[in-house]
């Protein structure tokens, strides 16, 4: 006779075979969210032990990858939809008026520029949808490199695999961190924290107890347990209300810039042909036919068409170019955004350091009467996971001989995993050698002070232990036990006995220091941000060099703040902090939110799930490599590299793509500019018609030749940046008249003087309008075009080299327009080609009057820059007669404000908070500030390495004041205090 439980096994391993219960499932005729979870395994014909191979291959073909249905796009719609904007609106109303319109007075359509705008257009959305489609292809490639993992029961042993392959009837480990990956019924085990905000709008966590069901794309906040699969794909919760969490096309703040450029340009076109129809037609009684042409030109040369286009493929690049430095764009406007960063949140533990932690046994603090060393170490042992072990797990069975010993001659009851909000583990086990019931337990030294009987009596002697191991840099962590006479493993148990204090040090990465000092230079003030103790977090801060202005974060925004800073403004400490110890997960999203309201971009780096707040809630969320899904489902940026040193790189990479982009804008405003008023007053004063065909084979060669920009050799900006549309409008405006007033110049002396042909023996072609229109065509098309080295330049445009790819296209789209207006006879476009010594005498002009261009450029720079017109007018820092300038006054000021800072005496609250009263600075001015104090820190760290030193030489003492030290050794003490004086009170320490 068989036995039963073979039976049983037999019924369950059977899904393959029965094709029709399996299909039941996929069309949902069975409530497997409600039966008991008995049922469940009968119902899925699987078992605890889960599925083999070959049995999830079968389901697979039945239910589907475990992924959503993506939406088919025809590709021949996205094509067109590259052409339905408001600036293609714009060329598409300009080519319907070309054959609708422009056919009066007897003269046929106008074909030509018909087919122009539309060739135009057509080349635009091509290069548009090829650049997108490689994008997307290059983003769907780096997503699968993101593709969330899970831990599943397969043939008997755990494997980490790719959600996706996930099907019904899979067992799955979900913990701390993990975002859910299927719809799935809770095994036995303790309860769950799971977090179903973006499912269900619940604000807070739900408890989930065995036997209830988890969501797909929840995130469990608490807790381990394992869970059998119910649903997969678009089964699942999310899957049926994918609608309710699928990405919305929201207004992003790039794209309302663009809205705004774009709408500055239509603008500028919509009053340049309402005075053209004003003045030509009731004023002038211009030819119907003539005066549709010049509304023509208008309207395609004034629109900057390419300006998407032109965009977009910038960020698509820069964002390869990121991936390639290990960082991956989730969201392509996170890099304009990383472009204006000026303050980075970073979490210290594994991104600032390796999060490799060590325990220095021979530091080891007992407390604990018939208790040594070895077996502290072996109790935290015991409190500890030997599978799927954290790093402080690791460390500390790592310090056995044999990580066996740890649940050597015990049987484990029950495990409480580690939790942000206790920030404990711990075990209820027997003890094999006498039978009895014990608790261990490791964690914060807080935490598990608040456990033991006699807090009281030996919180003294713990927090001196603690503060010793901090100087050294040091962390602690805490073991208590107790015993539990009930013999149940929820039974609270007896008195906590604090057994002892365990060191650990986790080592910053050999790149932090040199990252944090680039990331200064750069004018982004770095905070660190960590649960560690304060005196962690200083020390840690002086061996990375970015100072020690660092408080305890609850003193700052917990219900009991320190009653020594209460008056100050929490806003403005925070603003100037290093960093801060202690910090909870609503504390880090607090100090976001605060750092935002004042005004700042502010990144936040994080690789834990009690960091996806604020990592959601930053401008720019950074999850750090081997970040948890849920950190990385809440970030813009994922890292694949370890470390913060890709950070750097991908500011320097952001600010040089923003560059390009609004080296880019400033340029199209510019040429709209020139386009409506150069050729505005061309018709108007002279009745001059330029063919708008001409203006059609400007706009292919700027185009194509401004594609080249998004490859170009830029000049990262030294400071955060942002788009300032107001720099825009105005630079864009003046050197657009600029162009304008010399081509209306140019015209003046080409058709009423004879001032060309006296100085440079050319003939004279002011009576010939189509030798004129190839004149005209030729200086507006180089002057245009040489217009892009002047905006993509910080300083003179001849100095810095531009890329070889926009250099090449600029020469050779400028040849082309040369030969042209040599040789061109076009009656369609009434041109007529002016030979080699016109197309000289044009370079000649355009090269005199292209350098004014960078001049005026300094000029508007200088006028818009509010602290340059206050040095000159306010100040009068130009005028002073101070030695230096006032460098000393400046930099007495600025010591007064760090002393005041660090409490070395009163605050003077009648003193403004910024120089000369304004509450307006720079954004690189509280990174210069946090440089500076990084600065003093290495000095104070250096000096203390003196002070050590020269102590060693003292030879005759009675008390801490009397000290014998040699005249040298005091001159170089005194050199020493000199460097600290502005921070620190060093005369102190020697008395």
């Amino acid at each position: 006779m068989a036995d039963p439980g073979e039976a049983e096994n037999h019924v369950e391993k059977k899904p393959a075979t029965d094709r029709g219960g399996l299909e039941a499932l996929k069309n949902e005729t069975v409530d497997l969210e409600h039966i008991p979870i008995d049922e469940v395994f009968e119902q899925l014909r699987c078992g605890k032990e889960g599925l083999t191979e070959e049995e999830a291959e079968a389901r697979l073909l039945i239910f589907g990858h475990n992924k959503l249905e993506e939406k088919s796009e025809s590709k021949f719609l996205k094509f067109l939809g590259f052409m339905w904007n408001p600036l293609s609106w714009v060329m598409e109303a300009a080519a319907i008026m070309a054959i609708v319109l422009a056919n009066g007075q007897g003269l046929p359509p106008d074909w030509p520029d018909f087919l122009g705008i539309i060739v135009l257009l057509l080349v635009n959305s091509t290069i548009s949808f090829i650049e997108e489609n490689n994008a997307g292809n290059a983003a769907a490639a780096l997503m699968a490199q993101l593709a969330p993992k899970t831990k599943v029961l397969r043939g008997g042993g755990w494997l980490e695999r790719d959600a996706a392959i996930l099907v019904p009837g899979d067992i799955i480990s979900i913990k701390l961190g993990d975002i859910v990956p299927a719809d799935a019924r809770l095994l036995e085990g303790d309860p769950l924290k799971i977090d179903q905000s973006a499912l269900t709008g619940e604000s807070m966590p739900a408890t989930k107890k065995p036997g209830d069901e988890v969501f797909s794309g929840s995130t469990c906040k608490q807790g381990e347990i394992e869970a059998v699969v119910i649903a997969t794909g678009v089964h699942t919760f999310f899957g049926k209300a994918a609608h309710l969490v699928d990405s919305t096309n929201n207004v992003g703040h790039f794209q309302k810039v663009l809205t705004a450029i774009g709408n500055f340009c239509i603008c500028s076109i919509a009053i340049g042909i309402v005075i053209e129809i004003i003045v030509m037609y009731p004023i002038q009684h211009r030819k119907y036919r003539a005066g549709i042409n010049n509304l023509l030109v208008l309207l395609i040369g004034g629109i900057p068409i390419a300006m998407p286009t032109v965009l977009s493929v910038t960020m698509a690049i820069g964002s390869h170019r990121l991936s390639k430095q290990g960082a991956i764009t989730k969201r392509m406007t996170a890099i304009e955004e990383m472009a204006g960063m000026d303050v980075l949140c970073s979490d210290k533990t594994g991104t600032l350091t390796l999060n490799k932690l060590t325990v220095d046994k021979t530091l080891v603090e007992v407390f604990s009467r018939n208790v040594d060393k070895d077996m502290v170490c072996l109790l935290a042992a015991r409190a500890s996971r030997i599978e799927n072990q954290d790093a402080i797990d690791t460390a500390i069975v790592g310090i056995l001989a044999d990580p066996k010993e740890a649940r050597a001659n015990i049987q484990e009851m029950h495990f409480l995993p580690f939790n942000p909000v206790d920030k404990r583990t711990a075990i209820t086990y027997v003890d094999n050698n006498d039978g009895k019931w014990y608790r261990a337990s490791k964690g914060a030294p807080e935490q598990i002070l608040d456990l033991a009987h006699n807090k009281t009596e030996i919180a003294a002697r713990v927090h001196a232990i603690i503060d010793k191991f901090a100087e050294r840099g040091l962390r602690s962590l805490a073991v208590a036990r107790q015993e539990i006479p009930e013999k149940i493993k929820d039974s609270p148990g007896g008195p906590w006995e604090f057994i002892g204090l365990l060191p650990l040090f986790d080592p910053p990465r050999h790149d932090s220091a040199e990252t944090i000092r680039r990331a200064l230079n750069l004018g982004v003030s770095v905070k660190m941000i960590t649960g560690d103790q304060l005196a962690i977090g200083k020390e840690t801060g002086r061996r990375l060099g970015m100072g020690t202005n660092m408080y305890p974060s609850s003193s700052l925004l917990g219900s009991h703040k320190d009653e020594s800073i209460a008056a100050l403004p929490v806003d403005e400490l925070i603003e100037k902090a290093d960093g801060f110890a202690g910090v909870f997960p609503e504390h880090k999203y607090e100090i976001v939110k605060r750092l935002q309201e004042k005004k700042h971009i502010v990144g936040m780096t994080g690789d834990g799930v009690n960091d996806a707040p604020a990592l959601k809630k930053a401008d720019i969320g950074i999850a750090v490599a081997d970040a948890t899904d849920a950190a990385r489902g809440a970030s813009d940026i994922v890292l694949t590299e370890p470390g913060l040193s890709v950070i750097i790189s991908a500011v320097l990479t952001s600010r040089a793509i923003f560059q390009r982009m609004k080296n880019y804008t400033i340029y199209a405003v510019s040429i709209t500019i020139r386009i409506v008023l150069g050729f505005l007053l061309l018709a108007l004063i002279w009745q001059f018609d330029f063919s708008p065909f001409m203006v059609l084979i400007i706009a292919f060669l700027n185009d194509g030749t401004i594609m080249t920009i998004s490859k170009d050799r830029v000049k990262p900006s030294p400071v955060p940046d942002s788009w300032k549309l107001k720099e825009i409008f105005s630079i864009g405006v003046v050197l657009g008249t600029y162009l304008a007033l010399m081509t209306v110049l140019f015209f003046w002396l080409m058709h009423k003087t004879s001032f060309f042909p006296d100085h440079f023996g050319v003939r004279d072609i002011g009576w010939s309008n189509s030798q004129m229109t190839a004149a005209v065509y030729l200086q507006v098309s180089i002057i245009s075009q040489a217009l892009i080295f002047v905006t993509r330049s910080r300083s003179w445009s001849f100095m810095e080299r531009p890329g070889m790819l926009l250099l090449f296209a600029f020469v050779a789209a400028q040849l082309v327009a040369t030969i042209i207006a040599v040789y061109a006879v076009w009656g369609f476009a009434n041109i007529r080609g002016i030979g080699w010594g016109w197309a000289g005498v044009i370079w000649l002009y355009s090269i005199v009057t292209y350098f004014p261009l960078d001049i005026i450029k300094f000029i508007v720079r200088y006028i818009q820059s509010g602290n340059a017109w206050d040095n000159l007018i306010e100040r009068k820092t130009a005028f002073t007669r101070k030695k230096d300038f006032g460098k000393e006054a400046r930099e007495a000021q600025w010591a007064h404000a760090q002393r005041t800072l660090h409490g070395l005496h009163p605050t003077d609250t009648n003193q403004s908070p910024l120089p000369g009263g304004t509450s307006n600075r720079d954004l690189g001015e509280m990174a210069e500030q946090a440089k500076r104090r990084a600065e003093i820190a290495r000095y104070v760290l250096d000096f203390s390495k003196q002070i050590i030193f020269f102590t060693m030489k003292i030879t005759h003492f009675q008390t801490r004041k009397y000290f014998h030290i040699g005249s040298h050794d005091f001159v170089s003490i005194r050199m020493g205090v000199a460097c600290c004086v502005h921070d620190v009170d060093w005369i102190t320490i020697l008395t």
